[in-house]
């Protein structure tokens, strides 16, 4: 979209922008190998408008979404981009987390193979890896659910009210951040900590857990981190730059 088009529509900067990056998203979620064809869903509220938020338009892998081809929703499944499509499951779990937390800007949802397949194993997540400090304090389980149902919309911001890192049992994994940035910066750390978790599963040998007393002093350290507004910055710009100069093509 042009500058002139952004002014036609009457697009705000600050939505325009975040198109910009939640597009950026999806292009690095590719490149990470973390797509499921056309499934699974990356959103933001759009700064300005607590009620409204954007998503893929249903249909598109991820290579082809852009700034433009994102669709505005609101809280109750309206579409307002014309011809605007979604998926339900999607909307239902992205909207339930808004819902439940004011403070979440960015909602992220993946079914990449280690976050599935540590989502089979009740608290499957255990501290043997320097990537699950990252992630343990903030961590929490959400049992599998009806998908596409009010009730599981209330289940999963029941859950997501007490950790911005989230093993969807038998599913997937998501968060959810006060930023962009922080949101995919805690996605690959749970990432991390998920694929080293089979690996150690794998090896018939015990792991080393990590000492009591280090976890806690990484969990206060994790805990003062994480809310600050340049938490993932510097990672994500880095992100950003790589899939760029592989050609991706998303802030139009």
């Amino acid at each position: 979209m042009s500058a002139a088009l952004q002014l036609a529509s009457g697009m705000s900067d600050a939505e325009w922008h975040t198109r910009c990056e939640l597009a950026a998203v999806y292009h690095v979620c590719l490149d990470l190998g973390w797509t499921d064809l056309i499934n699974t869903h990356m959103s933001a509220r759009i700064p300005g408008e607590p009620n409204h938020f954007l998503i893929n338009n249903y249909g598109e892998t991820f290579d082809e979404i852009t700034a433009s081809s994102l669709v505005k929703m609101d809280m109750d499944g309206n579409v307002v981009t014309p011809g605007g499509k979604f998926n339900n499951a999607g909307f239902i779990i992205h909207s339930g987390v808004y819902k439940a937390r004011p403070d979440a800007n960015c909602v992220l949802h993946t079914h990449t193979r280690a976050g599935a397949g540590v989502s089979l194993i009740r608290n499957g997540l255990r501290p043997i890896s320097q990537d699950a400090l990252h992630v343990l304090d903030d961590l929490v389980y959400h049992d599998y659910g009806v998908p596409a149902t009010v009730e599981e919309c209330d289940a999963l911001g029941k859950s997501c009210a007490t950790g911005s890192c989230v093993v969807l049992m038998n599913h997937g994994l998501l968060t959810l951040g006060e930023t962009i940035h922080g949101a995919v910066m805690r996605l690959y750390m749970l990432e991390r900590a998920c694929e080293l978790e089979l690996i150690a599963r794998q090896m018939n040998v015990e792991p080393v857990f990590v000492d009591e007393y280090v976890q806690k002093k990484a969990a206060e350290r994790m805990k003062k981190m994480r809310p600050m507004p340049d938490y993932g910055l510097a990672e994500w710009k880095g992100m950003v730059r790589t899939v760029e100069r592989k050609g991706a093509d998303f802030r139009r």
